[in-house]
């Protein structure tokens, strides 16, 4: 029987829907592991109309039953002055519920995040975003510097998580470090789950 990693991503320009994707294959390298991709919705400082129940492209919206379900949860935004995003920010501020119950208590997890520049303020979002989980009784799984990709990379790649270098004009298409990094992430996430389930 399959378990279901959640790669949960806010994206605006693709970037990180790209990298969702590429942890997403890195899961699925690990037997018995499933990558289930949801997006968040956006938000706006005044709501008119609500979004459709279904996006118009992209992975379906997050429920809080795929929160519940999933053995471990991979978690991305763009950078925005060093931060994730407003619509990721809001839904992890709804998660009051699942906190309260611990529905996330020893999964693991991971982040992973989009720039326009080299120096746009990765590692901060990353450690940010990693901040809530923390809260949530999260395993928190980063890339170690064995991944010789991480040594290497001249674009995106931290120990924090996987990350992406768009370029400003949005441009730069995903290096091959890049890619080899958020697989090495997707990889690392799903058998550290795997694991847990076994020893539990």
């Amino acid at each position: 029987m399959s378990q279901d990693i959640l790669v949960l991503y806010y994206s605006r320009s693709g970037h990180t829907a790209q990298l969702a994707r590429l942890i997403a294959r890195g899961i699925e390298e690990v037997p018995g592991m499933h990558a289930r991709l949801r997006q968040v919705p956006p938000v706006a400082p005044v709501t008119e109309v609500a979004q459709p129940p279904e996006p118009d492209d992209g992975a379906p919206y997050v429920t809080r039953a795929d929160l519940a379900d999933c053995a471990g949860l991979a978690l991305g935004s763009p950078t925005r002055f060093g931060n994730m995003a407003a619509p990721l920010k809001y839904f992890l501020d709804s998660t009051g519920a699942e906190w309260a119950s611990g529905a996330l208590v020893g999964k693991p997890a991971a982040v992973f995040t989009s720039t326009s520049t080299m120096h746009g303020g990765q590692e901060s979002t990353l450690l940010t975003m990693a901040l809530p989980l923390l809260h949530h009784g999260m395993l928190l799984l980063g890339l170690p510097f064995t991944e010789a990709a991480l040594s290497a990379t001249q674009s995106g790649g931290t120990p924090y998580g996987a990350s992406h270098i768009a370029g400003t004009t949005g441009d730069n298409p995903i290096s091959d470090h890049e890619r080899e990094l958020a697989r090495a992430l997707g990889r690392r996430l799903a058998d550290t789950a795997r694991k847990l389930a076994a020893g539990a």
